[in-house]
């Protein structure tokens, strides 16, 4: 299918609109390197120049490659960077030796608890999050080519918090049971809003008008349940509504990394198949794709991918939106970049972490706040230029 799909890519790429028009010989019957016979001395392209052009789609398949691997490369050392300062700033404020030294398992008592078991899961909890919603926003703008299809914006977000306020604050449960209620109430969610938008199938405009209306339901019902609850029961799930990493351990750790060995392998694996629905649904149908089911699996996958970090951390904002257009804007050519739209999710999850801790002395913020603030603004410009490109409604 691959090989299939290149050969499909590479004729698309050399057929140009008016291709009938333009190659009069075809409609005589003449061959196609055969010189003009009204025009004796035209010459025929040389071999060398239409070897160049043969290897051309090859050649930009490979810059795009090499571009891929280089902002993988960067943004996995940016990554290292911001998970080195994290482990170093604190209250108690460590070296780098110090750090590595901790790490190692050497140095003093107050070194090796701060740095493996406070900061070191926190790091990597903020690590694995930015990957699951990098890897989710990536899949939903993918699948409904829409640059707005994003899981805080179409109701996954607002119906796992939703979901996770109610076995909080209703069934008071949490860790391993709080994941599979969130994740449950998140499949349920997106079960309803893909059969409502379904009409012959599904289209962007109409998953996201859909998905808003749901997010809305669901923002209804968390107000319901914070309203009728104690204080001190809201003042815990506010925290976890707003999401936030202050309360960062192992278990929750674990639970990540546990569902996402699972999850991530599924997303590259069938990111074959979404490469094949960029090409549209006709060609892909003829290349012997399930378009719906297809839509459907993937779907699943960002769901899950969504509503595991919301069940650890809460429902923080904007992370998958923003991540998956800045990593193609970073690897241009039009690629998918799940991986480096993976990676700029952790580096968003990461910055944002510390810029909630030490930004304001004496204060630390949950870390939604911060990435609302700067989403926020990202989503009013999307929101007018998809408009003004006729994609958002």
């Amino acid at each position: 299918m691959k090989s299939e799909v290149r050969r499909a890519q590479t004729h698309s790429d050399h057929q140009p609109a008016g291709d009938a028009a333009a190659t009069p010989s075809r409609r005589v019957g003449r061959h196609p390197e055969a010189p003009h016979p009204e025009a004796p001395h035209s010459e025929a392209p040389h071999p060398e120049a239409r070897r160049h052009d043969a290897r051309h789609p090859a050649s930009l398949r490979r810059r795009g490659t090499a571009r891929e691997l280089r902002v993988t490369l960067v943004l996995g050392a940016l990554i290292l960077a911001l998970v080195l300062v994290s482990l170093c700033l604190g209250a108690f404020t460590l070296s780098v030796p110090d750090v590595f030294g901790a790490l190692a398992g050497h140095g003093s008592r107050s070194a090796l608890f701060v740095v493996n078991e406070v900061r070191l899961p926190r790091a990597s909890e903020a690590l694995l999050v930015g990957v699951c919603l990098g890897l989710s926003g990536a899949l939903f703008q993918s699948i409904v080519r829409n640059p707005l299809a994003s899981p805080d914006i179409i109701g996954i977000t607002s119906s796992a918090s939703a979901t996770g306020i109610t076995a909080i604050l209703v069934l008071g449960l949490s860790g391993f049971a709080l994941s599979g209620v969130v994740l449950a109430g998140a499949l349920v969610a997106a079960a309803a809003i893909y059969l409502l938008a379904w009409r012959n199938g599904v289209s962007g405009y109409r998953l996201v008008l859909v998905g808003i209306g749901i997010a809305a339901l669901a923002a209804a019902l968390v107000s319901l349940q914070l309203t009728r609850s104690r204080i001190t029961d809201v003042q815990q799930a506010l925290v976890w509504i707003t999401g936030s990493l202050n309360n960062a351990s192992w278990a929750e750790v674990a639970v990540l990394a546990a569902t996402m060995v699972l999850l991530v392998p599924a997303t590259f694996v069938q990111a074959r198949r979404l490469d094949v629905l960029r090409l549209g649904d006709d060609s892909a149908a003829a290349l012997g794709v399930s378009l719906e089911r297809t839509r459907l699996l993937l779907i699943v996958t960002a769901v899950a991918l969504a509503a595991v970090a919301v069940s650890v951390v809460g429902p923080v904002g904007f992370v998958a939106l923003v991540s998956a257009p800045i990593a193609r804007g970073l690897v241009g050519s039009g690629r998918l970049a799940l991986l480096p739209a993976a990676l700029l999710g952790a580096v968003v999850m990461l910055a944002a972490d510390l810029v909630a801790q030490f930004a304001v002395p004496g204060t630390s913020f949950p870390v939604g706040v911060v990435t609302g603030i700067v989403g926020a603004p990202y989503l009013l410009w999307l929101l007018t230029r998809t408009n003004r490109r006729g994609l958002g409604g």
